[in-house]
């Protein structure tokens, strides 16, 4: 991808003040949709009513009453209701187009109390504007007006402030959340450059939200296992070229004896030498290949062990064989490779006595055991040995020793797959070596 493009696109805090933002406005339309329909109509049609069927009485009323308390009836009118009464109605004063939600509620009440259409008449009078409606009464007319702020509504308005606050809520809140997201990526992105760099980053905290959480825990584990790579490079790049250095100058002895005096147990040596190096690359090899995965494959239990017995050739006979009849998927060759090491530690260790490779069921998982009746492994090494080129014995002799790799790539191949191998001292003396992998069965 140019790295052009990339800084172009917009940032996380952009996008989610953008998408909070519209949201927000959104659901702030809906829920003004829904209160105006649902509370602000019905209550501004009841008001409506109400002050129709006040403005139709007050006009009643003041035509009935006596001349000396009309005064007195008009000055308690414009004190409690803001309503203002006059006779003969204003001839000069002509309907306008008043717009108005609340305006259209009352002409409808005023209309359906008089039986005639009514449009109310707008004049500026008393400091403001004032509405007014003729309402017939007897053989006269009477005009009843109000002052326009008694509605003291402002719908639009109210409207446009709630949107400019909610539009300052919603991006405040949105620039909040997404810099606390943002801080978190921003730290895995350092500690992600810096491992690709080859450097060792610092872990994560692994606090936040539940998936930023995970993320960190994620990334400190493939942080561990790139540092046990690296260690497991440096520890076989060393190893080798000890282990290898060895056979070598035996070699370079062998040819200048040869040209001296050839004798067929310096050939033979020779061979050997090229033997036990074409021994320990072969180690290497398939401790390289340790995380290459293998497709799953259908594995009858029984029939396995007995084929990988087989295997060994002569030193079968010192193996038995308990374990139920069971199908499970997994990658056979992986399990062959896993199992044949421990196998051959076992018979190499197990002082001539006999090896039982079991295996039982535990929940959904199954477990493989090796179990000899060999010297054991000290408690203070029950990890080291599976480090590469690890040897309890200290010889470096490969006859007594083995090339300290075995370990090594059963515990690559159990990590590539997602098994666990642990190692225990055996009750009676001896070592148990066991392999649990998850039960797959095929559906």
């Amino acid at each position: 991808m140019n790295p052009a493009q990339t800084t172009k696109r917009s940032g996380l805090v952009q996008q989610n003040t953008l998408r909070l933002t519209l949201v927000f406005i959104l659901f702030e339309l809906l829920i003004v949709t829904v209160a105006v329909v649902f509370i602000m109509m019905p209550m501004a049609q009841r008001s409506a009513e109400d002050l129709a069927g006040l403005m139709v009485l007050s006009a009643q009323t003041w035509n009935e009453l006596p001349s000396k308390t009309i005064p007195d009836f008009e000055e308690e009118l414009a004190r409690s209701h803001l309503l203002s009464l006059r006779s003969p109605p204003c001839a000069t004063c002509e309907p306008r187009n008043i717009h108005g939600l609340y305006i259209y509620f009352l002409e409808e009440a005023l209309a359906a109390r008089l039986g005639t259409p009514v449009t109310l008449k707008i004049t500026v009078e008393k400091g403001g504007p004032w509405l007014w409606t003729t309402v017939p009464v007897g053989d006269q007319k009477i005009d009843v007006g109000f002052p326009y702020q008694r509605i003291g509504t402002r719908p639009f308005r109210a409207l446009l402030v709630s949107l400019l606050i909610g539009f300052a809520l919603a991006g405040g809140v949105a620039i909040w959340l997404a810099r606390s997201i943002a801080k978190s990526l921003a730290r895995l992105d350092r500690a992600a450059a810096s491992l690709g760099l080859g450097d060792t980053p610092e872990l994560l905290p692994e606090d936040g939200p539940r998936e930023l959480a995970n993320l960190a825990h994620r990334f400190n584990e493939m942080a561990f296992q790139v540092r046990d790579l690296l260690a497991a490079r440096t520890t076989l790049l060393a190893g080798i070229s000890h282990d290898l250095r060895t056979p070598l100058a035996r070699m370079r002895l062998a040819l200048e004896m040869l040209s001296s005096k050839p004798t067929p147990a310096l050939v033979r040596r020779m061979e050997a030498d090229i033997e036990e190096m074409s021994r320990l690359i072969g180690d290497l090899l398939n401790l390289a290949r340790g995380l290459e995965r293998e497709p799953l494959r259908e594995i009858e239990l029984r029939s396995f062990l007995g084929q990988l017995k087989g295997d060994l050739g002569a030193a079968q006979a010192g193996i038995s064989i308990e374990a139920p009849d069971l199908y499970f998927l997994a990658p056979p060759l992986a399990l062959h490779r896993i199992l044949v090491n421990l196998l051959e530690n076992a018979l190499r260790y197990g002082n001539g006595r006999a090896v039982t490779l079991v295996a039982m069921t535990a929940r959904d998982w199954l477990r493989i055991g090796v179990l000899d009746r060999g010297p054991g492994i000290p408690d203070d090494q029950m990890e080291a040995v599976f480090q590469p080129f690890h040897r309890i014995e200290t010889s470096r002799n490969a006859a007594t020793g083995g090339s300290g790799l075995g370990l090594a790539i059963v515990r690559q191949l159990a990590k590539a797959n997602g098994w666990r191998v642990t190692l225990h001292p055996r009750q009676g003396g001896g070592l148990e070596a066991w392999l649990a992998l998850p039960l797959r069965r095929r559906e």
